[in-house]
């Protein structure tokens, strides 16, 4: 066995670990039906097995001669186990639940399905880009509390999001965003949770890139150890510059938490060259003015936006712990290294989760979809995801409603965490989805793709 020299793999399989000899790489369950595909090689001819958990033999459902397959006629709102037997390799057993599900499901986790369990149970940090070459690109990592937290799937659509297919798995990739610079095909993430800050270069779409390189060190990965702590947001062109978000710390360091900084670099220069890079001083969140008197110095200041304000201002917006409130930092555009300085806070209604702003030339407005705080005293609910816009960042309106579930069990419905392009008249939006018995709002069991066609007239 030779040693390790690529981030990329097709799969990730770790040692002694028993994950099948046919790896079925995507499941999309329907309302009562279940797609899955799998990894074999080409010509090879596959049977389809199913059951409910637990009730005797599996049912044969089909040959298949590709490497998909739909699962069809089953009960809705149910659980099934199955698998692919080719020849005399088998998978391992998956799972899946049926129930209608909202937009094109790129990819699905059922909460007890162990398939990645070495890294996380659940879906998260959605991040979309269009590939020069005309497909889309997403890309979703696996979480869960207490494990390793350092898998990355990604899979491509030919035909604008109305399907999708496997590519290729990072690890360690943690809070991705993958992103295009001058035509070329980067990963920006973590190593794993609170670890170190890497990037890498894919020249072939996405289906290898090359070995990561260490922009920041983290920690070990401990909730316990400061480390960079960071999001999929938007790379910010500026004056010659690109510019990202990333925070230092951990929800366990009660004298600051996170501090905020912002990380920048040339726009002409070698991305993959660290020395190319600067990093502001982190900023821990003091009671900068009276506004922010009542706020414990161990607040949520995470995951910001990096908006072109109105006034020439560079600013990074973030998620904030005051009810309908985003905090906004200043770059300092002049120093590459100066600490952010506090802005002001800003009205927003989706201040609780992760949110991303852009601005529309076209119209004038600046646009976010936001998974919205309605509700004062459960600021945790996420089953209500809209369109919003605003000409000046601090007057909000609602464009449109995109899922509004108010009427269904908060603590098990959330949309969350979306990144989104704007393309032409519409929106294209990756997310992370709870629902169908996900095992609760935040930990989702969904990787759905949408389009908001005529945004601008909404």
């Amino acid at each position: 066995m030779k040693g390790i020299s690529t981030w990329s793999y097709h799969p990730y399989k770790p040692l002694l670990r028993d994950t099948g000899d046919i790896y079925i790489c995507r499941v999309a369950p329907d309302d009562s039906s279940v797609h899955l595909e799998w990894l074999a090689e080409e010509g090879t001819s596959c049977l389809i097995y199913y059951r409910k958990p637990g009730e005797g033999t599996f049912t044969l459902s089909g040959a298949a001669d590709s490497n998909e397959w739909d699962i069809t006629g089953l009960e809705t709102d149910t659980d099934y186990e199955f698998y692919a037997a080719c020849g005399d390799k088998k998978s391992r057993i998956r799972l899946a639940r049926t129930g209608k599900a909202v937009g094109t499901v790129v990819n699905y986790l059922h909460p007890d399905d162990e398939a990645y369990s070495f890294s996380g149970r659940y879906l998260c940090s959605p991040s979309l880009v269009r590939h020069p070459d005309g497909y889309l690109l997403a890309s979703m990592d696996l979480f869960a509390s207490e494990h390793p937290q350092n898998l990355t799937l990604i899979f491509r659509s030919d035909d604008d999001g109305e399907t999708c297919r496997y590519v290729s798995e990072l690890m360690p990739c943690f809070w991705g965003k993958l992103f295009i610079h001058q035509n070329e095909l980067y990963m920006l993430s973590c190593s794993t949770e609170y670890g170190d800050l890497l990037i890498g270069k894919s020249v072939d779409g996405g289906k290898t890139f090359s070995p990561p390189i260490t922009l920041l060190r983290g920690s070990n990965g401990k909730r316990g150890n400061d480390g960079v702590h960071k999001n999929p947001q938007n790379i910010v062109r500026h004056n010659g510059r690109i510019y990202n978000t990333l925070e230092w710390g951990t929800w366990a360091n009660k004298e600051f938490c996170h501090a905020a900084m912002v990380m920048s670099i040339d726009e002409n220069a070698d991305l993959l060259n660290p020395e190319n890079w600067h990093f502001t001083e982190p900023v821990k969140f003091a009671r900068f003015a009276p506004e922010l008197s009542d706020m414990p110095l161990c607040t949520m200041t995470i995951e910001g936006t990096i908006v072109n304000a109105p006034d020439g201002k560079l600013l990074n917006i973030m998620r904030f712990g005051k009810y309908g409130q985003a905090l906004a930092y200043e770059i300092d555009l002049s120093d590459p290294d100066a600490p952010l300085s506090y802005s002001r806070l800003i009205p927003f209604p989706g201040n609780f989760s992760k949110f991303m702003i852009k601005y529309d030339e076209e119209s004038g407005f600046y646009y976010s979809i936001a998974t919205i705080a309605y509700d004062p005293n459960n600021h945790s609910a996420r089953n209500l995801l809209s369109l919003v816009r605003s000409k000046d960042l601090i007057n909000w309106e609602t464009a449109v409603d995109l899922m509004d579930f108010r009427d269904q069990d908060p603590g098990k419905i959330g949309f969350q965490y979306v990144d989104f392009e704007i393309e032409g008249d519409d929106i294209l939006y990756l997310c992370r989805t709870a629902m169908n018995q996900a095992h609760n709002f935040h930990d989702a069991n969904y990787s759905t793709f949408h389009r908001i066609r005529n945004f601008r007239s909404l």
